[in-house]
């Protein structure tokens, strides 16, 4: 006990290194006015028991440092063969001899417990035994915890709890029964301060809850309006839809009427047009027999010409006349093809006023159903305000009168 005492007198000098991760974190200044009294007014261990205590704690974290590395040190022995030296590379590799007969042992069916707790003793004598080398080997011991990364999770939990309890215990060794007291005080303080704050928060939390409340209820209520909105508006469109529809069909069935109508007088004029351009064609073939006749006769005149030039000067009057008459038949012939012809186009634009009337005619009609239906609309909005007008009044009156009815009998009573 005195041996593992006098192992660290350097660092009981040493706070911050005693304290390790449980040395404050930076707080503002704020903070640090605060919780000043929390801190322990000493900085140093006076009594020697306390630095028995300290120093035991460290010496305890150094041990479980180096152990919970071992597995990793035995692992990669070839690698620290040359900085562990030979008596300590021999003392972890007859440690690691007794590890795997444990770990056979454990392993049968049916283990030999004698043998197996003398094995663990065995163990334990060894790893004091390593303990002891490493901490007559700095250089050894300083670099195996430089490998603090490669310690396992459990090994590294265990560690940061032995140095998490040496910073408690080390501020609690600085602390004297008057700080402790002041401490309870402060703490006391703080509790009662913080159970009136929960009051308030209770209190704000309360209203929270009744103004979420409220403002649910809000919510379902203007669910509701939109829902009963909803339904209105369905019923309005499927009001409409109908409406719609039936215009429709009787716009369908009138369109069909009015198409019939058209193809029967489409017929009629194609008919007319026919007969026209028949007429037309036979005038056009009578002409052309004409002007074959004509053509020949003129062959022939030509051959008599020759054949007769001597009786040139003597039949040509007779001849001139007789051309003259031909050429009179031959222009009126012309002149009625031509009449013909502006009487056809006539009648084509005749066809197409038509037409242009009857699509003015249908635009008309459309104009006046949707004025009609607007009227209808309008008609029966003002008739439903006119029946809830004289309801009211109605309803009215019938108060009156039995008001009076009341009052009368009243005045009878009197008498």
């Amino acid at each position: 006990m005195a041996t593992e005492l006098a192992v660290l007198p350097q660092q009981l000098d040493d706070p911050a290194q005693l304290k390790g991760s449980h040395t404050p974190q930076p707080r503002t200044r704020a903070a640090k006015d605060s919780l000043k009294i929390l801190d322990p007014a000493s900085k140093k261990l006076s009594c020697l028991e306390a630095q028995h205590i300290a120093s035991v704690l460290e010496e305890c974290i150094r041990k479980a440092e180096l152990s919970t590395l071992l597995p990793y040190c035995l692992h990669s022995l070839n690698r620290f063969g040359v900085v562990l030296g030979a008596e300590l590379t021999g003392a972890l590799q007859e440690h690691r001899r007794l590890g795997d007969n444990l770990q056979t042992l454990l392993e049968r069916q049916e283990p030999r417990w004698g043998e197996m707790r003398a094995l663990q003793q065995a163990i334990r004598s060894s790893l004091r035994n390593v303990l002891r080398l490493f901490q007559a080997n700095p250089v050894a011991c300083q670099t195996l915890r430089a490998e603090k990364g490669k310690r396992d999770p459990a090994g590294q939990e265990l560690v940061r709890g032995l140095t998490e309890l040496r910073g408690i215990v080390f501020d609690k060794l600085l602390t004297g029964p008057a700080e402790d007291r002041e401490r309870a005080r402060y703490v006391q303080e703080v509790a009662l301060q913080h159970h009136k704050n929960m009051v308030v928060v209770s209190g704000l939390e309360a209203d929270v809850e009744a103004t979420i409340l409220d403002r649910d209820t809000e919510i379902s209520k203007k669910n509701e309006m939109i829902r009963q909105l909803k339904s209105s508006l369905h019923q309005t469109e499927k009001l409409s839809d109908d409406l719609l529809k039936k215009t429709r069909h009787e716009m369908d069935k009138q369109l069909q009427s009015d198409q019939k109508a058209s193809e029967v007088k489409c017929g009629k004029l194609q008919q007319e047009t026919t007969q026209l351009r028949s007429q037309l064609n036979n005038l056009i073939t009578e002409n052309c027999e004409s002007e074959l006749a004509l053509r020949k006769r003129k062959y022939k005149v030509e051959t008599e010409i020759e054949n007769w030039i001597q009786k040139y000067d003597a039949d040509m009057g007779e001849k001139q006349v007789e051309l003259e008459q031909l050429h009179a038949v031959y222009t009126e012939e012309q002149g009625e093809l031509k009449e013909l012809e502006e009487h056809f186009t006539v009648l084509d634009q005749e066809y197409s006023q038509i037409m242009e009337e009857r699509r003015l005619a249908w635009e008309k009609k459309e104009q006046e159903e949707r004025e009609l239906v607007l009227m209808i609309r309008a008609t029966t909005r003002i008739q439903a305000l006119w029946k809830g007008y004289k309801v009211r009044k109605m309803m009215k009156s019938k108060k009156g009168k039995k008001g009076k009815g009341k009052k009368g009998k009243g005045k009878k009573g009197k008498k």
